[in-house]
């Protein structure tokens, strides 16, 4: 399997973990308006994207996953008035411990994103996809 791999091309295995109430209706909305985008990512819902846990990345990146996305509502317009604040927070520390970890940082990323921006979601999945890709499969935990 894994020299099919190789030879068909790397194609990362990526999360989304987006917000319920700005991210994910962007995505749902990226799919009903039939937007083509990668089909790399698969989406978690959380409430807010300050619900992201460093231990659901730690998670992820020390299973087969390649890369991880997650999104929030603007600055500014979280519907619990700072918890997209408190994730990028996070956000800005993890990348630093995956550093030091000897982990590529590229294989997290952060974007805001609201509900009625269908396209933009779709040029952060290719985007994302793309990037991960130039990283290469993770190895690191196997």
């Amino acid at each position: 399997m894994e020299e099919k791999k190789e030879k068909n091309g790397f194609e990362p295995r990526l999360v989304g973990i987006l917000c319920r109430w700005c991210s994910y209706q962007g995505a749902d909305l990226a799919g009903t308006s039939r937007l083509k985008y990668e089909p790399n990512m698969t989406v978690l819902r959380v409430p807010c994207s300050a619900r992201m846990s460093p231990l659901f990345l730690m998670k992820g990146l020390t299973s087969d996953i390649d890369g991880i996305l997650f999104s929030g509502c603007h600055p500014g317009d979280c519907h619990y008035i700072s918890g997209n604040m408190n994730a990028r927070r996070r956000f800005v520390i993890f990348k630093k411990l995956l550093e030091f970890a000897g982990m590529e940082p590229e294989r997290i990323q952060m974007s805001w994103c609201s509900a009625s921006e269908d396209k933009k979601w779709a040029d952060i999945v290719d985007s994302v996809t793309i990037e991960v890709k130039k990283t290469g499969p993770n190895n690191k935990f196997k």
